[in-house]
């Protein structure tokens, strides 16, 4: 998954993106509001971390211009102020949830995983294709009753497919959802990468839980 960190203060974003990459998530850090309010409008992503007190332009502010351009990506709202009124206010306003600073990481991930089983409806810690399971938040892959061990990155492939079952990845939207960064025509990391995944989970030939489409890209097979 993708999020967005608005947040001045550098050390709290830092140790924020650190646990958050540690956990998985494409993380991309800003520090303006103008610029928050840029990169929440023009990128998807699945959760935005927003500061009540950025500079630029505050955290309110974006929240309001985010809702009124219909715009309904999960916000949680990070301050140093915990007044009853501006919980009210940022909650009024549309966000999804408040964590006052400081907190604990842990905390904040399990806020994160809350809030987006309530937008989406549905339990976010399991995912599931076949006799393959991958718990989100205890980052468990098993085949059948066999555990996998997977690398950070080879997790975040597996998962980033597993999320849309039978969607088609480009190379490029896979390099920018696993890496963060555009996909490079003259190298084959991605290929290269969905080799590892497959070998380890013991994919069959005949029925692959990855599956390449040829000349675009791989996707994940329905479950049958």
């Amino acid at each position: 998954m993708k999020v967005l960190v608005v947040e001045d203060e550098k050390k709290i974003a830092a140790f924020v993106r650190k646990g958050l990459e540690e956990q998985g998530f494409i993380t991309d850090v800003c520090h303006d509001g103008h610029e928050g309010l840029s990169l929440a409008t023009s990128h998807p992503y699945d959760v935005i971390l927003l500061d009540v007190m950025v500079p630029g332009r505050d955290g309110i502010s974006i929240l309001r211009q985010l809702r009124e351009q219909k715009l309904k990506v999960p916000v949680i709202l990070l301050t140093a102020r915990s007044a009853l009124n501006e919980r009210i206010e940022g909650l009024n306003h549309g966000a999804d949830d408040y964590l006052t600073k400081p907190f604990y990481m842990e905390e904040l991930i399990a806020r994160i995983q809350a809030v987006l089983r309530r937008t989406s409806g549905k339990s976010s810690d399991l995912l599931e294709a076949g006799d393959l399971t991958v718990n989100l938040l205890t980052r468990e892959v098993r085949r059948g009753q066999k555990l996998v061990e997977l690398t950070a990155r080879e997790f975040a492939l597996l998962t980033c497919l597993l999320r849309s079952p039978g969607r088609v990845f480009t190379r490029t939207q896979l390099c920018e959802h696993v890496w963060n960064y555009h996909h490079d025509p003259g190298t084959n990391l991605v290929d290269v990468y969905v080799q590892r995944v497959r070998k380890k989970i013991s994919d069959s030939h005949d029925n692959p839980l990855i599956e390449t489409v040829r000349g675009v890209g791989y996707r994940c097979s329905r479950a049958k």
